[in-house]
């Protein structure tokens, strides 16, 4: 521990959700792992987590059951830090769930990315945003983004990150519906060929680069989204039901969350679309771009 890091007896942090602005799947690795390029993007969708000093470690979790032993990435990642840290120290962790499970919205990796900062300041270890990054990439390849947050072009499996100028906190509508998406029945399913299309992710972050951002949907596109409208047909008939109003929507990660990006329609017809939606029991959510993935408060 670093002389000068204070410990503190408790922190609030917030712990944005993200979508995939684009996905390309470049190749499978000899170690199973798939080569991916994407340009990942914060929202301002969010879970809450406070943590508190305690002997042993405990989680609780408000809005959704999930499992709160080893299974829980939360769990799993305080974990590894008391071994990185070499303490014998413990915590409680109240979770609030705002983020949907299983969604393509990286809310479990967010998490992961909150339970890190936090204990960091908690404990007063003093690490910094690098070895915090390097713990969370063990722990799940989307970690170090959700730890840097913003607009993010991410290479190799998600973990080598290079930070693009944040986009404005422009609209987003997000659509899930009543049902999860394996990732890994996903990329099982991905057949990869010489002769694929592939996003122009290059021309994307170069767009960003620029300021153009409303010529994003022109080039975007996300390399899971064929395996997964096919294996969920319910989802390609709402997708092309939004493309079919003029929308620029695209599915987040693996799916199964549709969103629609930066659209300028009447708040309206929005609100039809969310009501038709959640008539066949779908969720909905009306938000923003976020330049941050964290928030201590």
């Amino acid at each position: 521990m670093m002389a000068n890091e204070k410990k503190m007896d408790k922190v609030k942090i917030k712990a944005f959700a993200k979508v995939n602005l684009v996905l390309d799947v470049i190749g499978r690795r000899p170690d199973g792992y798939h080569e991916v390029e994407m340009i990942l993007q914060s929202i301002d969708l969010h879970d809450e987590l406070e943590l508190i000093p305690a002997s042993t470690v405990s989680l609780a979790i408000k809005g959704q059951r999930l499992p709160v032993d080893d299974r829980n990435i939360i769990v799993r990642t305080v974990k590894k830090l008391l071994a990185h840290a070499g303490l014998a120290s413990g915590v409680r962790i109240l979770l609030r769930k705002g983020i949907p499970v299983g969604a393509g919205l990286g809310g479990g990796s967010a998490d992961a990315a909150a339970t890190l900062v936090g204990l960091n300041r908690l404990w007063g270890l003093g690490l910094s945003q690098p070895e915090l990054e390097r713990i969370g990439a063990t722990l799940g390849a989307d970690i170090p983004f959700c730890l840097r947050g913003g607009t993010v072009l991410a290479t190799g499996i998600g973990e080598k990150l290079t930070d693009l100028p944040s986009l404005p906190s422009l609209p987003v509508f997000l659509a899930k519906p009543p049902f999860n998406v394996s990732t890994a029945q996903i990329y099982k399913n991905l057949s990869l060929t010489a002769a694929d299309h592939h996003p122009e992710v290059k021309r994307i972050a170069t767009l960003i680069q620029q300021g153009d951002y409303q010529a994003i949907p022109r080039y975007w596109g996300n390399r899971l989204e064929e395996v997964t409208l096919e294996l969920y047909p319910e989802l390609k008939t709402v997708m092309d039901w939004l493309l079919n109003m003029g929308l620029p929507v695209r599915m987040s990660g693996s799916g199964p969350t549709l969103f629609v990006f930066g659209a300028d329609w009447a708040p309206k017809r929005q609100a039809q679309v969310a009501a038709t939606l959640r008539r066949k029991g779908w969720w909905t959510y009306n938000g923003f771009l976020k330049a941050t993935g964290l928030e201590v408060n």
